[in-house]
């Protein structure tokens, strides 16, 4: 490909299909990039840069290009173009994500306010450019791990008397009931505000309250999905391994580390294959808009515009 031509905005691959996507989201969920230095990273933003200016360096290939896109991608917000801390990447999700195994007191109280901070860092990286104030990160990390925290130990005290393996999917639950609360707490300003919706070229129209609910609620989905293969998998095969005696002698910090390799390899396919149920540029229908600015379109574009676009967040 000439660089004449080369659109460093496009996507490598066909953001319409499944396929596509989770081509791109495996490139920049790469956890290898979570360990190069910001200088890397500043140096890979810069050449993108470039890039869309007209003004690549003579001798930078195509391959150089991608790469260039594909740490900008992984590093930097699509919105703003501020690079996000090591923890609210999505490539840092596969060491940050790996579930613990254990049921005691300390995984129902420590380990769902670690998770959540975690979390927080990465929705509050991944939102839409809003600005957020810190009273409402505060709410949101304290009403997330309440409801975390609640939701396990009533979930655990219900199932007493049930099966193993059913106790052993509290903490999906938890982590579930975490998301669909923090996540809409997180991105509460667009869900009262609206987020902005363009046309097909990028021409802004508008902000719609409508399509923040709907990338909001995908999102939502996409984070329970992430979570569910090493959150319902995972105790099934503890459930198995723990009648070896290998595993019964073995000490917890031991049986975490073994477990926690486990779930690197679901982690790994799981992160980019959620992400990839939705496309990250969403598309609504003028006519299911908020009416006002359904009115103001059509009248502006009459029937030309049929469809308005928002990045949903991640």
């Amino acid at each position: 490909m000439a660089l004449s031509s080369f659109d460093i905005d496009a996507p490598r691959w066909d953001q319409s299909t499944f396929m596509g996507r989770l081509k791109h989201f495996f490139n920049i969920t790469d956890c290898r990039t979570a360990v190069l230095p910001d200088s890397r990273l500043d140096e890979a933003k810069a050449l993108v840069e470039s890039c869309r200016a007209g003004s690549t360096p003579p001798g930078t290939s195509v391959e150089q290009l991608y790469y260039a896109k594909k740490l900008y991608d992984s590093a930097f917000h699509p919105d703003t173009g501020d690079r996000m801390n090591l923890i609210g990447r999505m490539s840092f999700q596969v060491p940050g994500g790996m579930p613990a195994p254990d049921r005691t007191h300390f995984h129902m109280s420590f380990h769902p306010a670690v998770k959540r901070k975690l979390n927080l860092l990465l929705w509050f990286q991944d939102r839409s450019s809003f600005v957020l104030f810190l009273r409402q990160i505060g709410v949101a990390y304290v009403t997330a791990t309440s409801t975390a925290l609640a939701t396990a130990v009533g979930l655990n005290l219900y199932t007493k008397k049930a099966p193993p393996l059913v106790a052993r999917w509290v903490p999906f639950a938890a982590v579930a009931a975490a998301n669909c609360v923090n996540i809409p707490m997180m991105r509460q300003q667009e869900i009262l505000n609206g987020i902005a919706v363009t046309d097909e070229n990028g021409n802004k129209l508008g902000h719609s309250k409508k399509a923040a609910v709907k990338g909001i609620t995908q999102v939502v989905i996409s984070r329970i999905t992430m979570a569910a293969p090493g959150m319902i998998i995972l105790p099934i095969i503890m459930q198995r391994l723990e009648k070896y005696k290998f595993m019964q002698v073995r000490s917890f910090v031991s049986i975490s580390v073994l477990m926690s390799g486990k779930c690197v390899r679901p982690l790994i396919f799981m992160v980019p294959a959620a992400c990839s149920l939705f496309p990250q540029r969403c598309s609504m229908a003028v006519s299911k808009l908020e009416p006002e600015l359904r009115d103001s379109i059509v009248s502006q574009y009459g029937d030309k515009v049929q469809l308005v676009y928002f990045n949903k967040g991640l």
